[in-house]
């Protein structure tokens, strides 16, 4: 048995090791078919590039950074699902059970930028994307972050190709410390230029 292929990333798209190098493969396509190698990214950019917009969203989805958000406080008495909750109760929403929902994601648990992408390769908003809070006080720096993620992210892979020395089905993605925060693991990681 050899090398994945394409076809097998195509067959398979939930066995997350098979992802990674097609992914950026498709990254680096969208790039230089939208942007190039000669001038820098602009956020304009990011509606012409639907899959790599779809892999931004999926990173920070898979990610989970922050699995519960800051406490919300109820302004009246509710009923939520037969539950009374009485005005005043400070509510803590677990983002996580969202970013992870079966009927808002079609691939909960793997790193699949299909899960924001429609059936014609476009991308596709998902009301279930709340990666940093929930509610009508969103972070107010959240669409800053947005731009520069996707700013930064470009430039870094405009130049060059990512390349782990552990083989992707290797690495342990899982958590370091795992609470209200999630902390990702310490990789090593070459930057080999294009």
């Amino acid at each position: 048995m050899g090398a994945p292929t394409e076809r097998d990333f195509d067959q398979a798209p939930h066995i997350q090791y098979l992802n990674f190098p097609f992914q950026l493969e498709k990254v680096h396509k969208e790039i230089d078919q939208v942007i190039g190698r000669d001038r820098c990214p602009k956020m304009q950019d990011q509606s012409q590039m639907p899959f790599t917009d779809a892999v931004i969203h999926e990173i920070q989805r898979f990610t989970d950074l922050l699995p519960m958000s800051l406490p919300r406080k109820t302004t009246k008495d509710i009923t939520y699902r037969g539950y009374s909750i009485p005005k005043d109760t400070n509510v803590y929403p677990m983002l996580t059970s969202v970013l992870k929902d079966p009927t808002h994601f079609p691939y909960p648990n793997e790193f699949n930028p299909q899960n924001f992408l429609d059936e014609n390769g476009e991308f596709k908003k998902n009301d279930a994307f709340i990666p940093l809070a929930a509610g009508k006080r969103i972070c107010m720096g959240e669409n800053l972050a947005r731009v520069e993620m996707f700013i930064i992210l470009i430039t870094i892979l405009q130049n060059f190709s990512l390349k782990s020395p552990v083989p992707p089905q290797d690495l342990d993605i899982t958590p370091e410390i795992s609470g209200l925060i999630n902390f990702p693991k310490l990789f090593k990681l070459a930057f080999i230029p294009r």
